[in-house]
């Protein structure tokens, strides 16, 4: 069996600093807001290039605390709306709905699956406060069409980078292309964890401050509580193995990407549709996504053949049961994609063999 992502493979190559960062921290005795995540937050806001970085306990806190720190900084208000793609993950409206925030809708673009900045500006009124561009599958949106709209109309960028780690947007990273960035750690990320975390970047000191106390249960000073805030901590160990995890990160990028290269070339079943070439490397394929009709029949072929494939997304936020109120909207674009789209086995220590065994029987289908 070619498995879709196989963790404890990636993870063993760096086995023994993993348990040497672990070790560290417990012999330290120190588990929360030490020096494991000092060093983690000063060596990721490096890499985004980015003045702050703030850890966080996953990938939704990362996005909703910092929609709750604009309202506490008087940004925005309970009830106001922010623009966010509708083929994206759950996440993403969870955000803005725990915040107490409005999410509105926009259809991708069918080519690139990415949010269509040519139907931004009609959804945009008085009450809409910030657009969140999702970097999915790990390209980057179009940043400059996105800023410009931003822009013009007074709004925040609020990047959901949870799939996007180290992808680039006219040699700027993703995390640093708008106001405030949201990133996810879950294990199975180009940078994932041992476990659940996640992180915020940002140039605003303001807001960077504000996350900071309101994910410390609104306390800046203990027992002292400026706010109603959570907890929401990138603990000691998560941040010591991802501190080790990111000095391997654009490796493994550049495995992803030889592995991507080698499906863009040679797959050559018409039946078919592969994601668009990128013009510049910039993309980090987290997940290798193809389009096909008979998804259900051509999925279960591929499982036949010992190749295992998952489905990313196979139902869009507003056709679930939690979005009742979206259930009668019609997403056309967004609900094709989310009817064909199969991710196919894409990841760090995948062989070329491997790899070309997936392509001789896709090409054979």
């Amino acid at each position: 069996m070619i498995p879709f992502l196989d963790l404890k493979r990636i993870n063993k190559q760096y086995r023994k600093d993993l348990i040497d960062s672990c070790t560290r921290v417990i012999d330290s005795g120190w588990y929360i807001q030490g020096s494991e995540c000092d060093s983690f937050e000063t060596n990721f806001a490096i890499y985004c290039g980015t003045k702050f970085a703030i850890g966080v306990a996953n990938g939704l806190d990362a996005l909703k605390l910092i929609l709750l720190a604009y309202i506490e900084l008087g940004e925005m208000t309970k009830g106001d709306e922010v623009i966010v793609p509708a083929n994206t993950y759950i996440a993403s409206l969870l955000a803005i709905s725990d915040a107490g925030l409005t999410p509105v809708l926009v259809e991708p673009s069918i080519d690139n699956y990415l949010i269509d900045t040519n139907k931004i500006s009609e959804l945009i009124t008085n009450k809409t406060r910030a657009i969140m561009p999702v970097h999915l599958y790990g390209q980057t949106c179009p940043m400059h069409e996105i800023q410009t709209l931003a822009k013009f109309y007074n709004l925040k960028i609020i990047e959901d980078s949870a799939q996007s780690h180290g992808a680039y947007y006219n040699n700027v990273r993703c995390g640093n292309l708008g106001d405030a960035s949201g990133f996810s750690f879950y294990p199975g990320k180009n940078l994932g964890a041992l476990g659940d975390a996640g992180a915020i970047t940002t140039n605003d000191e303001k807001l960077a401050d504000m996350i900071r106390v309101l994910a410390n249960y609104g306390s800046r000073e203990k027992y002292i509580n400026l706010y109603k805030g959570s907890n929401s901590r990138l603990d000691e160990i998560q941040a010591a193995l991802l501190n080790v995890k990111l000095n391997y990160l654009d490796t493994e990028i550049q495995h992803r990407r030889e592995i991507a290269s080698l499906y863009l070339s040679n797959i050559n079943n018409s039946k078919i549709v592969l994601p668009n070439k990128p013009i510049e490397d910039n993309h980090v394929w987290h997940v290798f996504v193809i389009r096909y009709k008979n998804r259900a029949h051509f999925q279960d072929y591929l499982l036949e053949n010992d190749i295992q494939t998952l489905i990313h997304y196979p139902i869009p936020p507003h056709k679930q049961n939690a979005y009742k109120e979206f259930n009668h909207l019609s997403f056309t674009v967004t609900e094709k994609i989310h009817q064909q789209v199969l991710s196919l086995p894409i990841s760090p220590i995948q062989s070329i063999e491997s790899t070309q065994t997936i392509i001789d029987i896709i090409n054979k289908y």
